[in-house]
């Protein structure tokens, strides 16, 4: 998906239905595509901010001007991402509410990223269980455990409308980065099923627009996983490779600036290959040593 025009909303506190508003970070990139989202949930009695975002003053000075003094009755993070969770610490002390959703996670991650590295200063309250909510006047927020994208990743199900806040599992502008150690394609692939099982009425994810055929878009998402996989053992087919040899067969018309990070998806799907007893590695280079069913 291309950049939209600009200018982009950021900084300004969009409604997108009565309980829903979100609001737009400065931080746009390749990665983050125009920045991160942050949703507030509730009105004027309470609000959950979900994803506060960077730790950045401007958007934090933005957050505080879309809440205008309504009780801040919890901040939930999906992730710790730093462009997710660092405003969070912040945010708290300013308004005394609790860091509820995922787990702390602190992981020393030296590979090409496609993300913003993780935020090792995360302190949750109250780490949020599959199932587990959090509420305020007229709404509640159910936890939906999404690994894969990172092991902690949480989804926020909004009950009495029927949105889902996706963070970084579901995008709506690109597929998501898996990149292993703690990026697992085989969690990402259940999180995805498991997903395309509900039946949410809207998607509003952390990048990218949000998602009015959620269903239609998680069983493409599958489906283009499935085939990358499949590219994969073609390739191994021909002769056994390193992953460096394959990203620029499979990833054309990307940019070579955006190879390294699609490096990590590729590995991510040759470790679940591998344990799935279809490819092994000799080094740095892999051979298919089965045929997918």
């Amino acid at each position: 998906m291309e950049f939209p025009p600009r200018p982009w909303p950021t900084g300004t506190a969009e409604p997108l239905e009565p309980l829903v508003r979100r609001v737009l970070a400065g931080n746009p990139s390749a990665f983050t595509f125009t920045g991160t989202q942050t949703y507030l949930v509730g009105d004027a009695r309470g609000v959950a901010v979900i994803d506060p975002g960077p730790d950045e003053a401007e958007h934090l000075r933005a957050l505080l001007a879309a809440i205008a003094g309504a009780p801040v009755l919890a901040i939930a993070c999906t992730h710790t991402h730093r462009d997710h969770s660092p405003a969070a610490a912040e945010l708290a002390a300013l308004t005394g509410a609790p860091v509820v959703g995922c787990a702390a996670l602190a992981l020393d991650d030296h590979g090409p990223r496609a993300d913003a590295a993780f935020d090792t200063a995360y302190r949750p309250d109250r780490v949020l269980a599959d199932g587990e909510t959090i509420a305020g006047p007229g709404w509640t927020l159910a936890a939906v455990a999404t690994p894969g994208h990172t092991s902690n990743h949480l989804c926020f199900a909004l009950v009495e409308t029927g949105a889902l806040f996706t963070g970084d599992h579901v995008m709506g502008w690109s597929t998501s980065i898996v990149a292993p150690p703690d990026g697992d394609m085989a969690a990402y692939l259940a999180s995805l099923e498991k997903l395309h099982a509900r039946e949410d009425r809207v998607y509003y994810p952390a990048h990218g627009p949000q998602v009015d055929k959620p269903r239609q878009l998680v069983r493409g998402m599958i489906g283009h996983r499935r085939q990358r996989e499949r590219q994969i053992m073609r390739l191994l087919a021909e002769a056994p490779q390193p992953v460096a040899a394959m990203v620029p067969r499979m990833y054309k018309g990307v940019a070579e600036t955006l190879w390294p990070a699609a490096g990590r998806s590729v590995l991510a799907h040759l470790i679940d290959l591998e344990r799935r007893g279809l490819v092994a590695a000799e080094g740095e280079t892999w051979r298919a040593i089965a045929a997918i069913a």
